[in-house]
């Protein structure tokens, strides 16, 4: 299982993180880059997997440490609901944190940075 963009990155793009198993259901794991900070990678209950930015729009709330339902996380700070596909608020809130793409092969999530 796996969410992409319509068009995969070139493999040599994709760098391998860690086994499926390492990220707990409905929870998250952080990778760090030099580049882009801290990362959130999400494993929902069904072992769909996404990665955003690990900072909410709000007030920049770590969403690695919110709660995750269904295919979105609660932020920690304000209750803030972001959808995991693609990292923007459920409405009424407005605002969206960067998404990347990531996809799972051979039980190892691999993370376009």
């Amino acid at each position: 299982m796996s969410n992409t963009a319509l068009a995969s990155p070139p493999a040599a793009q994709m760098k391998k993180i860690c086994a499926l198993t390492d990220i707990p259901r409905l929870g998250a794991r952080v990778v760090s880059s030099a580049v882009h900070g801290n990362i959130a990678v999400f494993r929902s209950a069904d072992d769909e997997v996404f990665a955003l930015q690990d900072k909410c729009p709000h007030k920049g709330g770590p969403l690695s440490q919110g709660i995750v339902y269904g295919k979105r996380v609660a932020c920690p700070l304000h209750n803030w609901n972001i959808e995991l596909a693609d990292g923007c608020a459920v409405a009424p809130d407005a605002g969206c944190t960067k998404s990347y793409t990531v996809k799972v092969q051979d039980g190892m999530v691999y993370l376009d940075v």
